[in-house]
């Protein structure tokens, strides 16, 4: 299993009415760590081949995170079965350790010419192996 890690602050735009981070941003979060996962690893040829869409969305929310915590995230695919990934999102406060939130999302391969589902071929399921 492959784990990427990145890092982002929080700043004032993330920020809500209650002086914390917005939950839709943690779910933006999710979406674009799971994108940078996949362009980390996959070529030029199989991002252009390819493209994921998202099936279902599960996020339990542990902890506030505030303006200037600088925010950890945590991926890797949990599953690969047939034309579905599961992936897994820990979102920390890098300082603390701390865990904000865990999400668990289902993601579909698409061939991107026709635009329907297509079975993920060994060498995708091999890059984050």
């Amino acid at each position: 299993m492959t784990i990427y890690e990145s890092t982002l602050v929080v700043n004032k735009d993330y920020i809500d009415d209650l002086n914390h981070v917005n939950n839709v941003h943690y779910v933006q979060w999710v979406q674009d760590v799971a994108k940078a996962h996949w362009q980390s690893k996959a070529s030029i040829e199989l991002q252009t081949k390819y493209s994921w869409f998202l099936l279902s969305h599960f996020i339990e929310y542990k902890s506030a995170a505030f303006l200037n915590d600088t925010i950890k995230l945590k991926t890797y695919i949990a599953q690969a079965e047939g034309v579905k990934y599961t992936r897994i999102v820990e979102i920390y406060n890098a300082n603390t350790n701390k865990l904000l939130a865990k999400s668990e999302t289902k993601w579909c391969l698409i061939n991107a010419k026709t635009g329907r589902p297509t079975r993920i071929p060994v060498e995708i399921v091999d890059l984050f192996d």
